[in-house]
C-alpha cells in the first residue's frame, strides 16, 4: 500500500494511505488532521497548507510555481523545504513521502 507520513505540529507522526490523484492537502484533511487549514480549498491562494518536505523527496516533487513561491514568501516559517501541500499531487511513486506541517503564521 502506498502511504505518506505526516508529522503534526505537536510532533505526532501519522501514516496515511495515498489515494492516487488527490493532493497532499486533500489527503491530510481527509485523514482528519486539523493542522492544515487549507482555507482556500486548494486554489493556491492562502498558504494555510504549508508543509516542510523531507529533503530526500524534494527532487521528485513537481517544480514550485510562481504563485506558490510568492505565497510562501509571506510565511515567517519558510525554509528551503517549504511547499504548499495543495500543490503536491500524490502518486504511488511518492509512497513514503515525509512532511512536517509548518507552524501557523
Amino acid at each position: 500500500m502506498a502511504e505518506v507520513f505526516v508529522t503534526t505540529r505537536d510532533g505526532v507522526e501519522h501514516r496515511i494511505d495515498i489515494t492516487d490523484g488527490l493532493s497532499l492537502m486533500e489527503t491530510i484533511r481527509n485523514a482528519g488532521i486539523d493542522d492544515v487549514l487549507a482555507l482556500c480549498g486548494g486554489c493556491c491562494s492562502c498558504a494555510t497548507c504549508h508543509v516542510h518536505v523531507d529533503p530526500s523527496f524534494s527532487g521528485i516533487l513537481p517544480p514550485m510555481g510562481d504563485d506558490e513561491d510568492d505565497l510562501l514568501d509571506c510565511s515567517a516559517h519558510r525554509t528551503e523545504t517549504s511547499r504548499l501541500s495543495c500543490q503536491i499531487p500524490l502518486t504511488y511513486e511518492l509512497s513514503g513521502l515525509k512532511v512536517r506541517i509548518a507552524e501557523e503564521d
